[in-house]
This record gives structure tokens, sequence and C-alpha cells, in this order.
């Protein structure tokens, strides 16, 4: 009996044995695929991480490239509306220089009127003293 008892003993063992044996496999199958999932995780945060980096950063480059744009666009405007004052300036003294030119016509033209109005004057005066 002592022989059956130490054989199912040695059975049992063996099988709590193979028992452990098994559970520490698939514990370290468990443990791998859980690393596994792990990693995977990681690099698919990694990812969306980088994704959202780069759509951020896309926007803002694409902000400042247009902000540069723009700054480039309103440079080109001053200069512009510089030239366009710089000109009517130049426009506004020729325009009080005809003005002062056409009044110098006038008072011209004015005194010419009255030298004829005169001379008729003295003409007819002197004239007068003739046919006297």
């Amino acid at each position: 009996m002592e022989g059956k008892r130490r054989e199912e003993s040695s059975s049992l063992e063996a099988s709590l044995l193979h028992i452990i044996h098994e559970h520490q496999n698939k514990a370290l199958l468990i443990r791998d695929q859980t690393d596994k999932a792990k990693k995977n995780a990681l690099k698919s945060a990694q990812n969306l991480s980088n994704l959202l980096v780069d759509t951020v950063n896309g926007g803002v480059e694409e902000a400042f490239i247009n902000e540069k744009r723009i700054e480039m666009e309103i440079r080109a405007l001053l200069v512009t509306i510089a030239r366009y004052k710089k000109q009517t300036d130049q426009w506004l003294t020729t325009t009080n220089a005809l003005n002062t030119v056409l009044k110098e016509i006038g008072d011209f033209e004015n005194w010419m009127n009255i030298m004829d109005f005169d001379c008729k004057s003295i003409n007819a005066a002197i004239r007068n003293i003739h046919q006297a």
C-alpha cells in the first residue's frame, strides 16, 4: 500500500508540477500579450500625438505664412500710398500755381480793359478838343 501511496503521491506531485508549469506558461504568455498590447498602445498614442502636433503645426505654419504675406502686402500698400500722396501733393501744387496764373491773367485782362477804356476816353477827349 505504501508503494501505491508513493505512486499516487508521485503522480499527484507530477500533476501539480504540470499544472504549475502550465500556469506559469500561461502567465508568461499573458504577460507577453500584455507587453505587446502595451507597446502597441504606446505606439498608437505616439502616432496620435504626432498627428495632432502635425495638424496643429500645419495650421500654425499656414497662419504664419499668411501673416508674412499680409505684412508684405501692407508694406507694398504703404509704398503705393506714399507714392500717391507725393503725386497728389505735386498735382495740388500745380493746381495752385495754375489758379494763381489764371488770377493773374484775369487781373491782366481787367487792367487791359481799364487801359482800353482810358485810351478811348483820352482819344475822345483829344477829338473833342481838336474839333472845338
